[in-house]
């Protein structure tokens, strides 16, 4: 079972991708990091002009009570 602030992340990443269905998320270093994937085409979205997606996904993640102290990487 997913965490709480893995879903998050797959729920606002889902929203924003064209092919939702090819979105991962998954937790390493015992759930302080969360690993994003999305398809290739996808990826831009995620990210956004400079960085601004990714970085309003980092700060909802930071603003929810159980991912205070998670980190977000988006992969290729």
């Amino acid at each position: 079972m997913a965490s709480p602030s893995a879903e998050l992340v797959e729920f606002i990443a889902k929203a924003i991708v064209t092919h939702p269905d090819a979105v991962s998320v998954r937790e390493v270093d015992g759930g302080e990091t969360l690993e994003l994937e999305t398809d290739d085409e996808d990826r831009g979205r995620v990210i956004g002009r400079q960085g601004r997606v990714a970085k309003a996904m980092r700060a909802v993640l930071g603003a929810s009570r159980h991912g205070r102290d998670t980190r977000l990487e988006i992969v290729d």
